[in-house]
């Protein structure tokens, strides 16, 4: 026998020299990443006797799985062998390639079968299948029967879909991180992802002195991130350096399939060029797969069993077939299983649905489908925006987050085919969505696209209209505000339009709020409630309306009738299980009971506030609760941790529009408050501060604002613990918050009314 003597001619590693005997190639290029998931493969092969590396085309299974072979050789006696079987195509030629592999002999006449059976019977050794993809069946049943009559054996294997073997561990290799340019991950001060310290290794190699650098960094990250971070991609993407510059091959990535070949000589056929790869995967699928692979390709980003079974099911793809048929895509590694916020989605690599989409635009069906994935949206903002007053809101939340690349899909189909109807009603059936979750200036994007069209539906148009209007006065523009407000006024005059009229009211009321017109806003915010409930209306936008009635009646000087409609509001959400406008209510609350100089209950609800507004992303919500949050912060005696609020507040401001509206009742406390805290910190130190502040992200500064309610439930659980007394060092403060020792800037909430007298909130400056 051969291939397994530890010395002698037919050693393929001479362990005579010290190393095992195997097969394994010795690396051409560089092995780049992957060490989460090489060691996870060692591991895994440490509790299970098959290993199955699946995932999609060209995004590195063979490369991945003979590293972790080669890591874990020294535990195989018999060595490491690997079996590649991209170019066996005949399944009877299948036993032969292992036992070719192995360096087997054998001149009895045998099956192949037989003479591997009995030759690894007794041996303890690695087996690596390599691209079993288009040999499933024949492999599967290999496997099984070497893993019964060798117990020493371990695979590792590596396809596009599982053998299907019993005891078999799978493991879904991802693409290399490649995120989104401009974000945390993947800005100018970030470490370089694996995706980009691949494709800066592969340019090196053709285009010498290349790297990646301040000037180049954003478009080596828009281009891996479009390209999936798919290794086999990245490679051909860098091979193309030798003729284009970066920005020419990132803006030839609209036609990829064309650009990404002149693979390496030396790779497997189905991995010269990107359009093999993934044509490899298409020649594996069955006319139903490849029916609904092409038919995804109309959703953008990720979507759920509903919307596939809506959009692509029809006479030759029946709905109820749909789950089957996307089960086995999932299973070949073509689509993907994802456990997204508003629960299972399932999604196609950008590459693998520019495939699709190729193949849809061949069957003369892609209008068609789009149009039926435009309806699908159309339904889930109808029902959405239905939803949205109600104990799910939270889950709409989600849910409109999960498919907002589906919407602009949706949005972007309706505008291109000029459909003014639908176009304005889904840019204003998302008023929620523009509003309530954070998208102010995408939502004025759609708007103003959409109110460019005509249409005959005139509700449509003057519910777009109102919806402009108030995105628009959130955002401080008053001019583009009071042109979409006086239209849509004119046109619920003009069509009796009952409802428009009383969210015109409504939104100019707003308009007059921010313009420090607070008589005549509470004069349109009153009339607005009056005809709310002529016609029926309650909603969130209803509740949102009271709030901003209350602070309209606040910035009057009448607290205790600002009090009274916030919470006549506020019993009106527990009632319905509204969340969102709920929490303006509770900032109306925290600004009278801060105001009148109770700084417990004003931190009380801010705490309860801000935590929703964020997990809204309403940015004008949590952004109004961290500037109160700083007020107060000062109030309580704490003058550097409310100037680091106040700089949190002042870079969340430039995400929403104008600083506090450009309201001089609303900027009236902020003033104040940074008087009070240049005084007490001098400039220097309130400069730092305030920079401090601004260096926090959304996430880090609501974390920030609410650190003194978490210590305090902390040290709340720590005296429980004891048998409830304090922790040493902290004693008990007016209204039952803990105070620390020596009163530090860093101790917990204490009241101060001295200091309150010197600093009141919600006076005009």
């Amino acid at each position: 026998m051969r291939g397994f003597q530890g010395s002698g001619p037919g050693a393929r590693e001479n362990s005579g020299r010290g190393r095992r005997p195997g097969n394994l190639p010795a690396e051409l290029t560089r092995f780049i990443g992957r060490d989460v998931e090489v060691g996870v493969l060692v591991r895994k092969l440490t509790v299970s006797r098959l290993v199955t590396v699946t995932g999609v085309g060209g995004v590195g299974k063979s490369r991945c799985a003979v590293q972790a072979a080669r890591q874990a050789q020294e535990r195989f006696c018999d060595g490491v062998w690997l079996v590649e079987l991209a170019t066996v195509r005949d399944a009877e030629l299948l036993d032969h390639a292992v036992v070719d592999a192995l360096g087997l002999t054998d001149h009895t006449g045998r099956p192949p079968r037989t003479v591997l059976t009995e030759r690894l019977a007794d041996r303890r050794l690695l087996l690596v299948l390599d691209g079993f993809e288009h040999l499933v069946e024949p492999s599967a049943e290999l496997v099984h029967d070497l893993l019964r009559r060798a117990p020493g054996l371990r695979v590792l294997a590596t396809g596009r879909r599982p053998l299907g073997v019993a005891g078999e561990r799978l493991y879904p290799l991802p693409p290399l991180a490649a995120p989104v340019p401009g974000t945390g991950a993947a800005s100018s001060h970030a470490p370089l992802s694996e995706a980009a310290w691949l494709f800066a290794d592969r340019a090196a190699a053709v285009l010498p002195g290349f790297a990646i650098d301040e000037d180049n960094h954003k478009v080596v990250a828009e281009l891996c991130h479009r390209l999936d971070g798919i290794p086999l991609a990245l490679e051909l993407a860098a091979g193309r350096l030798r003729t284009l510059s970066l920005d020419q091959t990132l803006h030839r990535l609209g036609d990829r399939f064309r650009l990404l070949v002149g693979g390496s000589r030396d790779a497997p056929p189905h991995h010269q060029t990107l359009r093999t790869a993934i044509g490899w995967s298409h020649e594996l699928c069955t006319p139903a797969q490849r029916l609904l692979w092409a038919r995804l390709s109309v959703f953008a980003g990720h979507f759920d069993l509903e919307a596939a079974e809506y959009v692509c099911s029809g006479p030759d793809l029946p709905a109820e077939d749909v789950l089957d048929v996307l089960t086995e895509l999932v299973a070949q590694s073509v689509v993907s299983r994802e456990d997204a916020a508003s629960g299972v989605r399932y999604r196609l690599l950008e590459t693998l649905r520019a495939y699709g989409a190729d193949w849809l635009a061949a069957t003369g069906d892609s209008d068609r489908l789009r149009r039926r994935h435009r309806d699908w949206c159309t339904g889930l903002v109808t029902w959405c925006e239905l939803e949205w007053f109600s104990p799910r809101q939270a889950e709409v939340a989600r849910r409109i987050e999960d498919e907002m690349p589906n919407l602009r899909a949706a949005l972007e189909f309706a505008l291109d085919e000029k459909d003014g109807r639908l176009s304005l009603y889904l840019a204003g059936t998302l008023w929620f969505c523009w509003v309530g979750c954070g998208r102010l200036r995408e939502g004025r994007h759609w708007l103003r696209r959409a109110l460019q069209l005509e249409t005959d539906h005139e509700e449509t148009r003057l519910k777009a209209l109102w919806v402009a209007g108030y995105v628009a006065v959130l955002e401080g523009d008053t001019v583009r505000a009071l042109s979409a407000l006086h239209e849509c006024q004119e046109g619920a005059e003009r069509t009796g339009n009952a409802r428009a009229a009383a969210y015109a009211d409504h939104r100019n009321g707003c308009l007059a709020l921010i313009s420090d017109e607070t008589q005549r806003a509470e004069q349109l915010l009153r009339a607005a409630l009056d005809r709310f409930e002529e016609i029926g209306e309650l909603n969130s936008d209803v509740l949102m309306c009271q709030a901003q009635l209350a602070m309209a009646v606040a910035f009057q000087g009448d607290l205790a009738g600002a009090v009274a409609l916030c919470e006549e509001a506020r019993q009106v959400c527990d009632e319905h299980g509204e969340r969102w406008a709920r929490t303006y209510a509770l900032y109306v609350l925290g600004f009278a009971a801060w105001s009148q100089g109770d700084t417990v209950e004003a931190r009380r609800l801010m705490e309860a506030s801000l935590p929703v507004s964020h997990a809204f992303q309403d940015l004008v919500g949590t952004v109004l609760a961290l500037e109160l949050l700083a007020g107060v912060t000062a109030t309580e005696g704490h003058p550097a941790e409310a100037a680091v609020l106040q700089g949190a507040a002042g870079r969340q401001w430039r995400s929403v529009g104008m600083q506090l509206f450009g309201s001089g009742y609303f900027n009236a406390p902020h003033i104040q408050c940074e008087r009070h805290l240049r005084r007490e910190l001098g400039a220097a130190r309130f400069r730092e501060c305030i920079g401090e502040g601004e260096r926090l992200d959304a996430d880090a500064a609501v974390a920030r604002a609410l650190r003194r309610r978490f210590a305090d439930e902390e040290r709340a659980a720590a005296g429980h613990a004891a048998g409830g007394q304090a922790p040493a060092g902290v004693a008990p403060a007016a209204g039952g918050q803990a105070r620390a020792a020596g009163g530090s800037p860093a101790a917990p909430p204490r009241r101060d009314g001295g200091e309150h007298g010197r600093f009141r909130g919600g006076q005009r400056a």
